[in-house]
């Protein structure tokens, strides 16, 4: 095997109390194509990434390097509709296509738990590569060297409307404001809502899920990092949700209802905003990373 073509979906992950443990693979993907060559080459992507410091490339040669086995130097063409550093989990995305293109080009013959481990080693966290490899909603953990996984089943009448502005946010700047510990107490509030929050979010209690979506480890932090946030939210209470939380580390911000005009009401809406707000109305992803196309021998 020496071509393939992978895709691999968009990921909301955090989801408020699920803080580095929930996500959830959403309708917006990255498609690469990984193809045997003489050299190691990319197109497709910001020539800044056009070296080994890609993640595709680094997941795809760690995967090998895992297997025991050299990886071949490989042209990596990308296209991707999700964008970068804005809290979709484009990261995750790249690092999924590249080690189940590795599998396949490398007939390495591995199970996904497997591949799993490699990306999370790379992500730093299973809670995005989790939901990108596998799709749907998945919480997951790590325990003596060993990721866990479980999935979880949204009310099929939710709609994940992700708000995604036109400005970046680092996971690293996100991360550095967060505090080194936290009380007993909001520990234990963030527990008690995330166990709500997987039940609300499956039987589509919009109230319950809009309680549950409060946390007090991360949010708090990163609010103030999110330009226009406070109108934003505004506007989508104004529309009739409440449930809104940062997706990821932000800056995009996840609004969960199952008010089928909602999105077009916000995209109309957010016109006043000084930054540009793309609104996405997206389905849950079931199908996780997928080999599109296989060819050569």
């Amino acid at each position: 095997m020496n071509d393939v073509i992978v895709r691999a979906p968009a990921s909301t992950a955090n989801l408020a109390a699920g803080f580095d443990i929930l996500g959830c693979a959403l309708k917006l993907y990255s498609t690469l194509r990984f193809t045997v060559s003489d050299r190691l080459s990319f197109s497709g992507c910001d020539p800044k990434w056009q070296n080994t410091e890609n993640l595709a490339w680094r997941a795809f040669s760690r995967m090998f390097e895992a297997a025991g086995k050299q990886a071949p130097n490989v042209h990596i063409d990308i296209h991707s509709d999700i964008p970068a550093a804005g809290g979709l989990g484009s990261s995750a995305a790249l690092l999924s296509a590249g080690v189940l293109a590795a599998n396949a080009i490398g007939g390495l013959g591995l199970a996904t738990e497997a591949l799993l481990a490699v990306a999370t080693e790379l992500e730093g966290h299973p809670d995005n590569v989790a939901p990108a490899l596998y799709g749907g909603l998945i919480a997951s953990m790590q325990e003596d060297g060993h990721i866990y996984t479980a999935q979880y089943t949204p009310h099929p009448l939710l709609r994940f409307v992700v708000l995604s502005p036109d400005f970046p946010l680092s996971t690293q700047k996100a991360r550095s404001v967060l505090p080194a510990s936290v009380s007993r107490a909001d520990a234990i509030y963030n527990c008690a809502h995330l166990v709500m929050l997987l039940r609300a979010l499956e039987i589509g209690d919009e109230s319950l899920i809009a309680a549950s979506l409060r946390d007090r480890l991360h949010q708090p932090y990163r609010f103030p990092l999110i330009e226009e946030y406070v109108n934003v939210r505004s506007v989508a209470e104004h529309n009739g949700c409440n449930a809104l939380c940062i997706s990821g580390a932000g800056p995009a911000l996840l609004c969960l209802t199952r008010d089928v005009s909602f999105a077009g009401r916000m995209e109309n809406d957010l016109k006043a905003m000084h930054h540009y707000w793309r609104v996405l109305d997206l389905a849950v992803d079931t199908d996780g990373t997928k080999i599109l196309s296989y060819g050569g021998n």
